[in-house]
């Protein structure tokens, strides 16, 4: 039997467990590489701060009762109608549909709930994975977007792909 792909929103306790999948050696395209689980701990402190300004939405994704990653939506400061979406998945469950589903749940909450009506997935070009994760939740590539991420500590041009709400 399949395991459902569910969301809530991130808690302290989810620290160790995000710690250790975003300092993964093949973990290479997202930005985010907390130092120490404090330091992830202090980040996810600021989540409910983020919910009542209602700039940040983050949720960590599971995988029937295991903690297999996060994904959130940011809302525009200056368009406050528009939101840009960011996920991550365990090495360990890569491939199984997990990034995608969970994006589709985020959509659904933005667009119903948050009232966002344009979202946007940016990803480091060379992030086919991620890409493919847009494309299969319906996503459009909308075009190339010069040194908008850093990674490492170098700007890098990304894949913008939009869906809007009535699309």
């Amino acid at each position: 039997m399949k395991k459902s792909v569910t969301i809530r929103y991130q808690q302290l306790g989810d620290a160790k467990r995000f710690y250790e999948i975003l300092n993964s050696q093949n973990f290479t395209y997202f930005p985010a590489k907390p130092k120490t689980i404090k330091e992830e701990r202090d980040f996810l402190r600021k989540n409910k701060e983020w919910r009542e300004q209602k700039v940040w939405f983050n949720f960590t994704i599971l995988y029937g009762d295991t903690i297999v990653g996060a994904v959130g939506v940011h809302r525009e400061s200056h368009r406050p109608y528009c939101g840009e979406v960011g996920y991550f998945v365990d090495e360990e469950y890569w491939g199984k549909g997990i990034a995608v589903e969970a994006v589709k749940l985020i959509e659904k909450m933005a667009f119903e709930e948050f009232g966002i009506t344009r979202i946007e997935i940016n990803m480091i070009k060379a992030n086919k994975a991620s890409a493919r994760v847009a494309e299969k939740s319906g996503y459009r590539k909308e075009g190339i977007a010069k040194g908008k991420l850093m990674l490492n500590g170098e700007t890098c041009d990304c894949f913008v792909y939009g869906k809007a709400k009535n699309n």
